[in-house]
């Protein structure tokens, strides 16, 4: 075997050993209207359909059994929440983390939009309720907001869930970073009127904190909106990695701790950050 020989060999075999980066993974579909059955058959589907690695993160939208509705005495979930089991469900068969958007009513009576994390043991890692809602749309009135910023560990990353109209408010992005997240997940209803504002805003929140987000539309119809899609998943850098345009299914890209923390010692701009007029996170 001649030097050269050797040398490729070497090469092949360090490649075989490197370890696999983890996968970020944005489903999205044309919800069924109130309609969870419906909704977690779907979901069903295109999880057999997708390609998922054991460990992913996989994210579904804002409020996945039944879109953004007020009618909360229809479809706001008790414990035990069918659709927290599904999630389980799906989770622990797939050996995935999974993230959806459930409507869960409380022990008061109080009905939040909430964003909810599943373990590959199908355990639940992480619940979050949404701190904004959308007054122009009458959330505020129909569901009680969240008053914290939520993150869970994901291999090796500290991933903060955001839900919609969170996503104008980009002092909740930066509390989050302060408080060490490394990605976002934003899941929504956008309708496709502003869909503009929620692809730029996607890649800002990446950009200004150095983070990835993985922004997860609808996509599709409803009684009052049209929807668009264009879930896609954005870099610490601002490079889009993954777009799902308008069509129903599944998109993924790897996430690179090492690149990320790379990135930003190489370009310390959250170290410039001064207290005195960053506000004190939530």
């Amino acid at each position: 075997m001649t030097e050269n020989e050797e040398a490729l060999d070497a090469a092949e075999e360090e490649v075989k050993e490197a370890p696999a980066l983890p996968e970020l993974v944005a489903v999205q579909w044309d919800l069924a209207w109130e309609d969870a059955a419906a909704n977690h058959a779907r979901v069903h589907e295109l999880l057999d359909a997708a390609d998922l690695k054991p460990g992913s993160l996989v994210v579904l939208p804002e409020m996945f059994p039944c879109g953004f509705t007020m009618d909360v005495d229809k479809v706001a979930e008790k414990d035990p929440s069918p659709s927290e089991a599904f999630l389980a469900e799906q989770s622990k068969a797939r050996g995935i983390c999974l993230l959806g958007g459930v409507v869960r009513r409380g022990p008061f009576g109080a009905v939040r939009n909430q964003s909810v994390v599943f373990s590959p043991e199908g355990t639940l890692k992480s619940r979050y309720t949404k701190i904004q809602g959308f007054s122009p749309g009458g959330e505020s009135d129909a569901y009680a907001p969240g008053d914290d910023i939520v993150m869970f560990a994901w291999q090796g990353f500290n991933v903060a869930h955001f839900i919609c109209y969170d996503l104008r408010f980009p002092e909740l992005f930066r509390a989050a970073s302060r408080l060490g997240a490394d990605a976002f997940t934003v899941i929504a209803s956008w309708p496709n009127m502003r869909h503009e504002h929620w692809t730029h805003l996607l890649k800002a929140r990446a950009i200004e904190n150095q983070a990835y987000v993985v922004g997860v539309n609808r996509c599709g119809s409803d009684p009052k909106f049209e929807y668009e899609g264009g879930s896609r998943i954005v870099d610490f850098s601002g490079a889009i990695l993954a777009d799902a345009g308008r069509d129903e299914g599944a998109v993924s890209a790897a996430a690179d701790l090492g690149a990320l923390r790379e990135y930003r010692k190489k370009l310390p701009f959250l170290e410039d950050m001064r207290d005195d007029f960053v506000a004190s996170p939530l």
